[in-house]
């Protein structure tokens, strides 16, 4: 095992004087409403339920979108293997919130424990997880160093590194060479990743390039009925739907939205924003811009004579897709990155975007060269697309190409299910 001084040096600190800044960075959290009050103890370490008896497959997910890629191959394991638990950590209320919705059976949720030594100690003495799997590229040094010292194995998952993570860590090389040197396996996103790990020292035998586990996961789920209630409420209105949009791009879709009601009058746009809890904030900009709109959080429906419907609300997007041939995914108008363009895919939704999508940037470009993602840079760019996909020819092509494209993600969840089941059989044998 390669060493580093500056790992070395962290890991002291994390023994020593990481717990008292741990403290200090939870309370910092508490009073920034980042942390569930009721909830603190799983940071510190500290199980909030006993350990299941059997194997325990161990994954650890930065965030939502880590979390929600993982579904499918949960559900596939569960259902797989009887006797196995899953036990999934991320480390933002957001995430807990979906995860407390959507995990299967046998899944459960804890936060990770912030990384000082004593509290990852005590999450590793209670859990002791057969199998330890980290997704995408969140490296904490001192969670990473502890598991392997316990002699559990460690795989990548889904991971995938941007060029400004690379960077970074460049200046650390050696500390982050010894950290990735921990891993024995790692399935990784794309060849662009899989050279930026080689660089920062993880051997290219231990990698696999299988593509993104998002390709592979489930459509999002629906209510039906909901859905047919609300699809009789919108009767034969065309609909189109921004979804998971960020401050600043809101003005633009209104903006659209105006333009194309002008060959559209009965126009609905179906407004979502990626963080409910902007409610309030939204609607004053539709009063502020003389707007009709209707409200969800509040219990009110698309209504005739209003042109928006505000959907605050959280975990229905797969209704609004469902809703929609046409869909605008934020986070696309400002450099926010992007948001999973594989949702509305699966759904039959017609996608259009921003220039900024850096976050999943290889999963447009496929779409983008199958004609299934279009790029609108301007309101009016958006508009006059919108009016084109209303069209049901046209969005209904490029609905099906986007779905050739998704469908051919299924693999990776395979190849996933596979790589871990062999690997937790062959831990059981050495045990």
């Amino acid at each position: 095992m390669s060493r580093s001084l500056t790992l070395g040096l962290y890991l002291a600190w994390s023994a020593g004087r990481g717990r008292r800044f741990a403290e200090r960075k939870l309370a910092e959290r508490v009073a920034e409403g980042k942390e569930d009050p009721a909830r603190l103890d799983e940071r510190r370490g500290i199980a909030a339920r006993p350990r299941p008896e059997g194997k325990l497959i161990w994954f650890h997910a930065a965030s939502v979108g880590e979390s929600l890629a993982l579904l499918e191959l949960i559900r596939q394991l569960l259902a797989e293997r009887r006797d196995l638990t899953i036990l999934v950590t991320t480390g933002t209320v957001t995430s807990a919130g979906v995860m407390a919705e959507r995990l299967p059976p046998r899944a459960l949720h804890q936060y990770v424990p912030l990384d000082a030594r004593a509290f990852v100690r005590s999450f590793l003495d209670h859990w002791r997880p057969d199998i330890a799997v980290w997704t995408e590229s969140e490296l904490w040094p001192s969670l990473i160093c502890e598991t392997h010292s316990r002699g559990i194995p460690m795989l990548l998952l889904n991971a995938r590194m941007s060029k400004a993570s690379h960077d970074r860590w460049r200046f650390l090389r050696g500390m982050v060479r010894s950290l990735l040197n921990r891993f024995e396996r790692a399935l990784v996103q794309d060849d662009l990743t899989e050279i930026y790990l080689r660089r920062l020292g993880l051997p290219s035998d231990r990698m696999e390039v299988t593509g993104t586990l998002k390709e592979g996961a489930a459509a999002l789920p629906v209510n039906n009925a909901e859905l047919e209630s609300m699809r009789a409420e919108i009767g034969g209105r065309p609909v189109w739907v921004a979804a998971s949009t960020h401050p600043g791009e809101e003005e633009k879709v209104l903006e659209a939205h105006r333009l194309a009601m002008k060959t559209n009058p009965r126009l609905l746009l179906i407004l979502v924003p990626r963080h409910p809890n902007r409610g309030d904030e939204i609607a004053a900009l539709l009063d502020a811009g003389g707007w009709a709109f209707t409200r969800r959080s509040i219990g009110e429906g698309p209504e005739a004579e209003a042109p928006v419907y505000l959907a605050d609300t959280m975990g229905e997007l797969g209704l609004w897709y469902r809703l929609a041939p046409v869909s605008f995914v934020g986070g696309s108008w400002e450099p926010i990155g992007g948001h999973n363009p594989f949702e509305p895919a699966a759904l039959g939704s017609a996608i259009l975007h921003g220039p900024y999508v850096t976050n999943f940037v290889d999963i447009y470009q496929r779409l983008t060269e199958s004609r299934a993602a279009r790029l609108v840079s301007a309101p009016q760019r958006l508009a006059e697309a919108v009016d084109e996909l209303l069209s049901p020819d046209r969005a209904a092509a490029m609905a099906h190409a986007a779905w050739e494209v998704v469908s051919a993600g299924a693999d990776v969840t395979e190849r996933a299910k596979t790589v871990l089941l062999a690997r937790l059989d062959a831990a059981g044998a050495q045990g």
